[in-house]
């Protein structure tokens, strides 16, 4: 049985709007409502022009006919996911809300239900539009460019993909690597043995799989070969088959650095690459690889270019104003290196 909802009244002239949505029986309010009606707080918090009147199964919506509409195709979407069992998440309904609000045109059922990999218990999910696209993108292309600030996800979706596609049988291997730039890749001449050396470099990736791996299996995956996490100097000459890789903080390779890992990409193989071009740690003068490869592959079929900003941020609300805040700060002052008479 489908969710039903009847138009009571519309007024043209001020495009108002009035439509009861009944929950079906089967669905428990709680899990759509929320515990203490925490979900229904945010929509109605969310869409503040539209006055809601919650008697048991029934909502009444009165407001303005197109945000209406929207919360009605959301409580759908809501509706579909409590029956599946999976829990509405209080974050993703609000995130789910916020883009509505901002008229992006995203399935607000992918927000809060879309699964990347569930491992013991923990499902890992995209939080945005902007994340559900670069998704998307890796499921779609064999080489996806996943460019934006810290905390977009960049990494740790693409980890989980490629965690998912080994598990699935999609790939026999998956292959990280990290260009060590402090150590200017020379890392023959560091003290300590192979591991010790490159470990500062790639230790983020390792907790990222940690996140994503059962403790016992781990070890046993990364002694056969299966999982294999290396600094980008121990890539030339490959070529890698049948694997998922991922290149971390792209931003920090060279042109050269960037050309030779992409051309590592073998049969049946996908390739993410990550990074944020307003980080760059590159010696001065040296160009970076991230901030150029567009201009060089836009246009080839089969690769993908997804942008991800300070609205994709899914770590504490103030992460994503900090970014906006280098973001203007950044802009100001590029222009006045540019018109220094400007600072007279």
């Amino acid at each position: 049985m489908t969710p039903n909802f009847q138009s009571e009244n519309v007024t043209a002239n001020t495009f108002v709007e009035s439509r009861t949505f009944s929950l079906p029986p089967e669905v428990n309010p709680l899990l759509v409502y929320g515990m203490n009606d925490s979900i229904m707080r945010v929509i109605e918090e969310g869409f503040a022009q539209t006055k809601f009147v919650v008697r048991g199964p029934d909502i009444t919506l009165t407001g303005p006919g197109t945000q209406v509409e929207m919360i009605v195709e959301l409580l759908q979407e809501l509706v579909a996911v409590a029956k599946t069992g999976t829990p509405l998440d209080v974050q993703a309904v609000s995130r789910a809300v916020q883009l509505l609000n901002q008229s992006v045109r995203a399935d607000a059922s992918s927000l809060v239900s879309e699964d990347v990999l569930s491992v013991r218990g923990k499902k890992i999910r995209p939080q945005s539009a902007g994340q559900s696209r670069y998704v998307e993108a890796i499921e779609n292309n064999t080489i996806v460019f996943g460019i934006g600030p810290a905390g977009t996800g960049k990494t740790y979706l693409a980890m989980a993909k490629a965690v998912w596609a080994l598990l699935s049988g999609r790939v026999r291997r998956i292959v990280l690597t990290r260009p060590a730039v402090e150590a200017g890749e020379s890392l023959g001449f560091l003290p300590g043995s192979l591991t010790e050396k490159i470990d500062p470099y790639l230790r983020p990736l390792y907790d990222a799989l940690h996140d994503m791996l059962d403790e016992e299996a781990l070890p046993k995956l990364m002694a056969a070969g299966t999982i294999e996490v290396a600094p980008l100097a121990y890539m030339r000459g490959r070529t890698l088959n049948d694997s998922f890789i991922i290149l971390d903080e792209a931003q920090n390779t060279t042109p050269q650095q960037m050309k030779m890992f992409l051309t590592r990409l073998g049969f049946n193989s996908t390739v993410v690459v990550t990074g944020d071009t307003s980080q760059v740690d590159l010696p001065g003068g040296v160009q970076s690889g991230l901030k150029v490869i567009e201009g060089v592959l836009d246009g080839i079929e089969g690769i993908e270019f997804v942008h991800l900003n300070s609205n994709d941020v899914v770590r504490h609300e103030l992460v994503s104003r900090i970014i906006d805040a280098y973001e203007r700060w950044d802009a100001v002052h590029v222009v006045d290196s540019i018109s220094p008479r400007k600072r007279r």
